[in-house]
């Protein structure tokens, strides 16, 4: 087992694999910019921006929701987002009526217009839940985006924009999730600010 001062000596180790893939970032830029696009667009367009993920990824999509409704930086008005993560009495009864593979696809189902801009998280790109609800946001007419990692799963075959973070660690992952969202936020408030 180990002792309390080799457990805190990780810190460091953890911090040189989020350095080695932040060093990777700048590879995403041409991505990152369609997904700017596409997202100023829907929201030109009375479209909403809805996102969705599993675990750490639902928690980083009702994060990001948030930022839009509420504000990032810059005072503006409210940006339409939803999550389709924190309604836990849809999440349990159709899980429970249903399955939860198909938890996110009832939803954008019921939600989701052509206008809008359909965000899936997925670590794996392998999520049933994730893909499916993607597909059916493609049959609406949707734009649709993965954020994921690894290969890309199957999802890099679904989603119409697929960014791929190219690494094996979950946590590594979702930091860059996290940093494209902020990031998606701090240029939307450039671009809306009052």
């Amino acid at each position: 087992m180990a002792n309390i001062d080799n457990a805190a000596n990780t810190y460091l180790d953890s911090l040189a694999r989020h350095r080695a893939l932040f060093d990777t970032m700048e590879q995403y830029q041409p991505q990152v910019s369609q997904l700017l696009s596409a997202c100023h667009q829907a929201l030109a367009a009375g479209g909403k921006v809805i996102w969705f993920g599993n675990g750490g990824s639902a928690a980083d999509a009702q994060h990001l929701a948030a930022e839009f409704v509420v504000r990032y930086k810059k005072e503006r008005g409210p940006l339409a987002s939803i999550a389709l993560t924190t309604d836990t009495s849809i999440l349990t009864a159709h899980s429970n009526d249903y399955h939860f593979e198909t938890v996110f696809e009832r939803q954008v189902q019921a939600l989701c217009k052509p206008q809008d801009l359909v965000i899936g998280l997925t670590t794996s790109g392998t999520s049933a839940n994730i893909n499916l609800a993607l597909q059916a946001a493609n049959d609406i007419g949707a734009y649709t985006v993965a954020l994921t990692g690894r290969e890309g799963g199957s999802v890099k075959d679904i989603a119409k924009l697929p960014i791929i973070i190219s690494n094996d660690e979950t946590a590594r992952i979702q930091e860059a999730h996290m940093f494209i969202g902020h990031w998606l936020c701090e240029a939307l408030d450039m671009l809306v600010a009052e």
